[in-house]
């Protein structure tokens, strides 16, 4: 098939969570033989060079290169207006030419949409089979962030969710089928009621780079990581290095507490003041820091989807305490596989229990690594993936065929 994938975020490298959905599926329907063309933004220079390399992946790429102020721009003219300002962000006029005019050339036979962002560019286009991919849905974020700013910000969070859920649910209607990334997410898009067929794939991850270390671990290490210019990961290592921290590290004061990820705020700067925590900034390979620990915690409150860290590490052999909110997010069993807490004292009995107990800390990375083996592996989530299109497909032939009989 002659196929047109359009994502918000270009997926080369697919370093970060937005990136690694669509390399994949990518990647997995040009090895399969189809014709794939993608279509993206790149918003620096930087971006746009490491990005010519998924080309290695692809027919041919459609990447448009933008600036930072025309996206703000267009963010700041959809305030008042009912159109997700978020929409705006992600629209590139150039772009949308770019796509009607491949489309004209090439006369796609299907069309994959990630991320309801970027779904109005071929919401409207006519004859191929298409496939929007919400993901974790975009305005449920939206509105779970209005519960934990303040107002005016709050404010400004539950208008951008309330105006993107109405969205959504417009272009979901536009589309042949819809897809999420979990069983959650996929109960939401069903109680949004737009009557499209819908199913759901997980994310997987790469078992073979996120192999278990072979050298021993660091019985004092804690590891957490994440982007730390995201909100979601700035929050919950705040919140975690004030109510539970301080606890661990007064019964064992020899525990450190690594902090691993890009970009952080002042604030996230700050913990690395107390005692035993470690602060690295941007590192050019998480791995060696996640092999290292006895544990990585997960512990965010504001958490839709799956979370990529907690999979890696579980692929890494390394066991996981998660969030009640973040744990539904993998297809994983509570207590057996990984370790999920609520509040603080749930964190510190878990992260003790598994700091003083080493036979209990290697089942549970026996079994986390067996887990992703067996339910995330890249290859499972696109066998998953190969029959929710044919299912697609053979919807879209009958709709077709029936039309064509009411017409005779």
């Amino acid at each position: 098939m002659k196929i047109l994938f359009v994502c918000h975020r270009l997926p080369f490298p697919p370093k970060r969570g937005g990136k690694i959905r669509p390399f994949n599926i990518i990647r997995h329907l040009h090895d399969l033989g189809h014709e794939v063309t993608v279509a993206s933004l790149a918003r620096s220079d930087q971006e746009f060079i490491e990005g010519l390399g998924l080309q290695d992946f692809c027919t041919e790429t459609l990447i448009e290169r933008v600036s930072r102020i025309g996206p703000f721009l267009r963010m700041l003219i959809r305030l008042p207006t009912l159109t997700p300002s978020s929409m705006g962000y992600f629209f590139s006029p150039h772009l949308a030419r770019r796509i009607l005019d491949a489309h004209k050339q090439k006369n796609f036979d299907f069309v994959f949409v990630h991320c309801s962002s970027v779904a109005g560019y071929v919401a409207d286009l006519q004859g191929p089979t298409k496939i929007f991919d919400l993901g974790d849905i975009d305005s449920q974020k939206w509105l779970l962030y209005s519960h934990f700013r303040k107002f005016p910000l709050s404010l400004g969070y539950w208008l951008e969710g309330i105006k993107l859920e109405r969205t959504e649910q417009k272009l979901a209607k536009k589309f042949d089928y819809c897809t999420c990334t979990t069983r959650a997410e996929l109960k939401t898009f069903d109680d949004f009621s737009t009557g499209v067929p819908s199913g759901w794939f997980p994310n997987g991850v790469d078992t073979e780079y996120f192999s278990v270390a072979t050298e021993l671990y660091d019985p004092d290490l804690i590891c957490f990581v994440g982007r730390m210019d995201y909100y979601p990961n700035q929050e919950a290592m705040l919140n975690f290095c004030q109510t539970v921290w301080p606890t661990i590290w007064q019964q064992r004061p020899a525990t450190k507490l690594c902090i691993v990820g890009a970009d952080p705020s002042p604030e996230i700067y700050r913990l690395g003041k107390l005692p035993g925590v470690e602060v690295t900034g941007s590192v050019p390979d998480v791995r060696p820091y996640v092999q290292k620990a006895v544990l990585t915690v997960a512990p965010l409150s504001i958490a839709r989807g799956t979370q990529n860290k907690i999979l890696e590490s579980m692929a890494m052999g390394v066991p996981v305490v998660s969030s009640e909110e973040a744990a539904p997010g993998v297809d994983a069993v509570a207590g057996e596989s990984l370790l999920v807490a609520g509040a603080p004292q749930e964190y510190i009995d878990a992260i003790l229990h598994l700091l003083n107990d080493p036979e209990e800390r290697n089942r549970i990375s026996a079994a986390g690594r067996q887990r992703v083996l067996t339910c995330h592996s890249w290859e499972a989530s696109m066998e998953k993936l190969d029959e929710l299109i044919a299912t697609c497909l053979s919807q879209t032939q009958h709709r077709k065929s029936d039309r064509v009989v009411e017409a005779g």
